[in-house]
């Protein structure tokens, strides 16, 4: 009796299994032919399906839920009807989701794995804004020496330099470093900052200078102070900051907390003062993750007050007023307590 069960059950189960694997192999084919349904115009009137747009990207498959956001379809009902766009801004409404950080009333740039693709065809034949990370009004600036030896160097990065090479030619802190140190052998740079963030950057001359360093910020044995002014009153004078945060896999560079794959980090922040409705701070980060700074200011389990000019995470300005001020040290060859300080521009 017990075989007879066991044998209607393993034909039960395949059956199941016949029908689950039927039902995906025609749920692609209905999305497939949805994503070629999707023709999406632009202001020159060229139009294409998501298919070819996605493509071009290096994708050869777009990814659910393309063409279903709000951007997309404004522009789509506009052209078909023989309207010009003069501009549009995406802002969010009522709470923020778990994982994401949201603020009621903010605007936010467009996701970059779905959104991006399709506005970059959509948006061709209007006048748009340049892409602000290959136009930054900061590229011009070089780094400032704040520090050298035998065996290193320090400088002071401007807000809006990369601190590596990019996509396009624009100066970075390697090239520079490159360009300075003619001599130095190795990958240069021991560690990076944010595109939007100013403030220390150390320079290895040489491999074994570069690992020591490395080692050093591994086993975190250098000690980092931060400046930031922050768009909103933090109530607390002190305190510590915990999140697990990992990317966002729909819209990097954007992190997010996630319990299931976030990492570890931790933050010490101090008040300094408090004017006009914003907190300047100083934060000490005992790890060193993407954007963690960012994300402790701006989290609602965080202090939930966006830093100023976060254009991911809170309201752009000027600039984003988050600076590496101090990079402390004891030094691997002389055996002496170094510390380079660069004081906030702000």
């Amino acid at each position: 009796k017990l075989e007879e069960v066991e044998t209607a059950l393993k034909r039960s189960d395949e059956e199941i299994e016949a029908l689950k694997t039927e039902r995906k192999r025609r749920s692609i084919l209905l999305q497939n032919r949805l994503f070629a349904q999707f023709r999406m115009l632009n202001a020159r009137g060229e139009e294409k399906d998501l298919w070819q747009i996605f493509r071009e990207h290096g994708r050869p498959v777009p990814p659910s839920g393309a063409g279903e956001c709000a951007a997309p379809k404004l522009l789509q009902y506009a052209y078909r009807h023989g309207y010009r766009p003069l501009a549009m801004a995406e802002f969010w409404w009522g709470a923020s989701p778990e994982a994401e950080i949201r603020k009621h009333g903010y605007y936010y740039p467009a996701c970059k794995s779905k959104c991006e693709p399709i506005l970059g065809h959509m948006l061709q034949g209007l006048d748009v804004e340049p892409n602000a990370h290959e136009n930054s009004k900061h590229l011009k600036h070089e780094p400032e020496l704040v520090y050298e030896d035998e065996w290193m160097a320090a400088v002071n990065k401007p807000a809006g330099m990369l601190s590596v090479p990019g996509k396009g030619d624009a100066l970075s802190v390697w090239s520079w470093a490159h360009a300075h140190f003619p001599e130095a052998t190795g990958p240069l740079l021991v560690h990076r900052l944010d595109m939007d963030t100013s403030g220390v950057l150390l320079i290895a001359k040489d491999p074994e200078t570069h690992r020591k360093l490395q080692q050093l910020f591994e086993t975190r044995h250098i000690k980092k102070r931060y400046i930031a002014l922050l768009d909103g009153t933090v109530t607390d004078d002190e305190g510590f900051i915990r999140l697990p945060l990992c990317p966002n896999p729909d819209d990097r560079p954007r992190q997010m907390v996630s319990t299931a794959y976030g990492k570890a980090t931790v933050t010490r922040f101090e008040v300094l003062s408090r004017s006009h409705g914003q907190t300047r701070v100083a934060f000490y980060p005992f790890t060193g993750r993407t954007h963690q700074l960012r994300v402790h200011a701006a989290h609602p389990e965080g202090l939930d007050t966006p830093i100023v000019g976060d254009n991911l995470y809170g309201r752009r300005a000027s600039r984003l007023f988050l600076h590496a001020e101090t990079v402390a040290f004891r030094h691997f060859k002389t055996g002496r307590w170094v510390s380079i300080t660069a004081p906030a521009p702000f």
